[in-house]
């Protein structure tokens, strides 16, 4: 058992937890909590870290029946874990390398009509996290991560996807016009949320190939990235609110797409 948080593993954890160089020179990130753990691809876990009070739950033990792990003191543990309340088990993962074609369906079913998500200089690493795990529940096939964004790997980034790092497809870009020629080249049409759109989102016909644009919380997008849209939209707003916070417009934007294509499909219901 660790018992000193002066172990060169332990040191190697928390330069993992702190630095986006460190994670990407070994080519890896940090995940925390039993939901995490039992999610990830097996064969993408690396190291396994549990806290000795973790251990003395029968449950916990059967988890990781089979699989290597190293015992750490719960202090240990504690200067260890990125959270307030430490869940007890932390793993180190191989991070995912994508490609721009990874974000596209192979093909199938009309669920699987592209939709995609365009996201521009995100800095709060919740912001970024929950993006990602609204990508997932609205059926988005892949993100696209340009300007500013925040790694995708940091720890709170990681916890706020909830498990949908594992499975979403992202590609960060330095050419933003480039990959949105590819996407229009393809058929995709490409909506900006943007203050001085002219169009409701949902006046529009989201159940074809499509994406959206979000821009930087207090920002928006840059007038660059928002000219390579093909129409501009909004969210109507009651009162005196000039827009929404960018994960809840996300989540507004996207699940009006699912809601189209659900309802467009025979059967699909309301």
């Amino acid at each position: 058992m660790i018992t000193s948080t002066g172990n060169t593993q332990i040191r190697n954890l928390a330069a993992l937890k702190k630095k986006a160089k460190e994670r990407d020179r070994q080519d890896v990130f940090i995940v925390e909590g039993p939901k995490m753990f039992r999610e990830a691809p097996r064969e993408r876990i690396e190291q396994v870290y549990v806290s000795q009070s973790f251990l003395k739950d029968g449950k916990n033990r059967a988890m990781l029946e089979g699989g290597v792990f190293t015992e750490v003191s719960d202090a240990v543990f504690e200067g260890i874990s990125d959270t307030r309340t430490p869940q007890g088990i932390l793993c180190v993962v191989k991070q995912f390398h994508y490609s721009p074609e990874d974000l596209m369906p192979a093909g199938g079913p009309k669920e699987k009509v592209p939709l995609l998500l365009l996201l521009e200089s995100i800095q709060d690493p919740g912001n970024l996290g929950t993006m990602i795990r609204t990508a997932e529940g609205a059926g988005v096939t892949g993100i696209l991560l340009c300007g500013e964004t925040a790694d995708i790997y940091n720890p709170k980034v990681i916890r706020a996807t909830m498990g949908s790092i594992y499975r979403m497809p992202f590609f960060y870009t330095e050419d933003t016009a480039r990959e949105t020629a590819r996407w229009k080249r393809q058929g995709i049409r490409i909506y900006a949320a943007h203050l001085d759109g002219k169009r409701s989102y949902d006046a529009e016909d989201l159940t074809g190939p499509c994406a959206f644009m979000i821009g930087n919380e207090g920002n928006g997008l840059s007038s660059r990235c928002a000219a390579l849209a093909d129409t501009w939209i909004r969210i109507p707003m009651g009162g005196q609110v000039e827009s929404l916070n960018a994960a809840v417009a996300a989540s507004v934007l996207l699940f009006e797409a699912s809601r189209q294509r659900r309802t467009a499909r025979p059967g699909g219901g309301t």
